[in-house]
C-alpha cells in the first residue's frame, strides 16, 4: 500500500506539476492572442446570451443551466478550500497567480464550449453527448484526416475514474466532515441522505440534474458573495491592505519561510486550475447538451465559467481571510497563519472573526450545497465518459455504484483516493490540451468568421 501511495504521489507531482502548469496557462494564452482576447471583448454579450430564450429544441438543456450545471461541478471545496491552503501555502501572492490563470482561462473555455458544440454528437436515446473525447476523435479525423479516437479514450478514462473520487466519494465525505463538526451529525446518516437524494436527482438524466443545479448554484453563490461583501464592509479599512498584501506577494521571494516566488506562482496556478477546471475539458461535456447551436455563442457563454469561479467566489474567500487578521507577517517578511490554520478550518475561522456565532455555519452550510452541486455535476462528466467508452447501455450499472459510493466516501478514511482521483483529474488535462491546440486553427477562423459577421449586420 506505501508503494502504491508512492507512485500516486510521483504521477500526482507530474500530473499538477511545474510542466503542466505551464501549459496549461500556455495554452490559454496561445488561445487569448489567436481569439483576441475573446474572454473579454465579449464579457457583456456573454450575459445578454446567457439570459436569451432560445426556441431551439436541438440540445437537452438551456445555456443557462449548461452553466450552472458546469459550475456546479466547479463551484466547491476549491473556492473554500482550496482558496485557503494557496495562500496558507504560497502566501497571499498565490492570489494573483489564481487571477492569472482566470483571466487566461477564459480563453480556454471558450474554446472547450465551441468545440463541444461543433463536434457534439445524438446518441440512440436521443441525448447530447460531446466533450474533449468527441472533438479530438472528430476534429482530428476532420482537419487532420487523422484517427485519434485513442486519445479521446484515454481522456474519457480519466475522467471515468476521476468522477469516483472528485465527484462522488470526496465530495460527500466533505459534507459529512462538515456537517459532524458544526451539528454533530453522524457522518453514517449523512451518507444515507446524500445518497438518496443524489439517486432521486440523477435517475432523471441531464434535465433534472439541470433543473436542480440551475437553483441550487446561483442561490447559494449569492448568499456566499453577500456573507463575504457583509464581512468586507464591516473591514473595509483593512481591504487596500489585504490588495497590498497580494501585489507586494506575488513578485516577492519571501511568500512563505524558506520559500521562493516559484512556490507562489505554483500554488496559485495550481488551486486556480483546480478551482475553474479550465483547461481540464470537463466543462464541455456538459456545454454540450447546451440548446444553442452557434458554437462561438456557447464557447461565449462558456467564459462566464472562470469570471464566476475564480474572478468572483475565490477572490471574495481570499478577501475575507487577508482583512481577518489570522495572516501576519514579521520584518522579514516570513509569514505566519495563527494556530498554523489552513483549508477549510482557516475559511471559517476568518468569517467567525467577523461574523462570532454565525460565520462557521454560514462556511459549513456553503461547503454541504457547494459539495452537493458538485457530486451532481460530476455524475454527468461520469456518466458520459463512460458512454464514449462503452456506450449508453451500461449507464444503469455506473449510477448504482455512484450512489454506493456517495453513501461509502462519508465516512471511510479516503486519502489515498483522494489522490488518486486528483492524479486522473490532473491528467484528463493532458489529452484535451492536445486536442485544443491541434484543433486551434479552427477555433480562430471560427471566432473571425463570427466577428466579422457581427460587425456586417451591425
Amino acid at each position: 500500500m506505501e508503494q502504491l501511495k508512492l507512485i500516486i504521489e510521483s504521477i500526482n507531482d507530474f500530473a499538477w506539476g511545474g510542466f503542466m502548469i505551464v501549459l496549461l496557462v500556455g495554452t490559454g494564452i496561445v488561445l487569448s492572442i489567436g481569439t483576441r482576447l475573446v474572454q473579454f471583448r465579449k464579457l457583456r454579450y456573454a450575459f445578454k446570451l446567457l439570459f436569451m430564450k432560445s426556441n431551439n429544441n436541438n440540445g437537452d438543456i438551456t445555456a443557462f443551466q449548461a452553466l450552472m450545471t458546469s459550475l456546479a461541478a466547479t463551484i466547491g471545496t476549491g473556492n473554500i478550500a482550496g482558496v485557503s491552503t494557496a495562500i496558507a501555502s504560497g502566501g497571499p501572492g498565490a492570489v494573483f497567480w489564481m487571477w492569472v490563470t482566470a483571466a487566461f482561462g477564459g480563453a480556454t473555455k471558450f474554446s472547450e464550449a465551441l468545440l463541444a458544440i461543433k463536434y457534439r454528437i445524438t446518441n440512440e436515446k436521443g441525448e447530447k453527448s460531446g466533450g474533449p473525447m468527441y472533438y479530438i476523435k472528430y476534429g482530428f479525423k476532420d482537419v487532420y484526416r487523422l484517427h485519434f479516437g485513442w486519445l479521446g479514450w484515454l481522456f474519457a478514462l480519466f475522467g471515468f475514474l476521476a468522477s469516483f473520487g472528485i465527484g462522488s466519494m470526496v465530495q460527500s465525505n466533505s459534507v459529512a466532515e462538515s456537517l459532524n463538526t458544526s451539528f454533530g451529525i453522524s457522518p453514517y446518516i449523512t451518507g444515507i441522505v446524500v445518497a438518496l437524494i443524489t439517486a432521486l436527482v440523477i435517475l432523471g438524466g441531464i434535465k433534472s440534474i439541470a433543473n436542480v443545479t440551475d437553483k441550487i448554484v446561483p442561490t447559494m453563490a449569492i448568499l456566499y458573495i453577500s456573507a463575504s461583501l457583509y464581512v468586507l464592509f464591516l473591514r473595509f479599512s483593512l481591504i487596500p491592505e489585504a490588495f497590498n498584501m497580494i501585489f507586494c506577494n506575488a513578485f516577492s521571494a519571501r511568500a512563505v519561510s524558506g520559500g521562493f516566488i516559484g512556490t507562489v506562482v505554483r500554488y496559485g496556478v495550481a488551486r486556480g486550475v483546480f478551482s475553474n477546471e479550465a483547461g481540464l475539458g470537463s466543462a464541455a461535456i456538459v456545454h454540450a447538451a447546451s440548446k444553442i447551436n452557434n458554437p462561438v455563442k456557447q464557447g461565449i457563454i462558456g467564459t462566464l465559467g472562470s469570471f464566476i469561479d475564480t474572478l468572483l467566489i475565490c477572490t471574495m474567500t481570499a478577501l475575507v481571510i487577508l482583512v481577518s487578521g489570522l495572516i501576519t507577517f514579521d520584518a522579514s517578511g516570513k509569514m505566519f497563519i495563527a494556530d498554523n490554520l489552513t483549508g477549510a478550518a482557516l475559511t471559517t475561522r476568518a468569517f467567525s472573526t467577523a461574523i462570532p456565532g454565525y460565520g462557521s455555519i454560514m462556511v459549513s452550510v456553503g461547503l454541504v450545497f457547494f459539495a452537493f452541486s458538485t457530486i451532481l455535476g460530476w455524475y454527468y462528466y461520469g456518466s458520459k465518459c463512460l458512454e464514449f467508452i462503452a456506450g449508453v447501455k451500461i449507464i444503469w450499472l455506473y449510477k448504482i455504484v455512484f450512489i454506493i459510493l456517495c453513501w461509502s466516501g462519508s465516512w471511510l478514511s479516503l486519502d489515498l483516493v483522494w489522490n488518486i482521483a486528483d492524479t486522473f483529474n490532473g491528467l484528463m488535462a493532458i489529452p484535451n490540451l492536445i486536442g485544443l491546440l491541434a484543433l486551434s486553427p479552427i477555433i480562430f477562423k471560427m471566432t473571425y468568421k463570427f466577428d466579422k459577421k457581427k460587425r456586417f449586420f451591425k
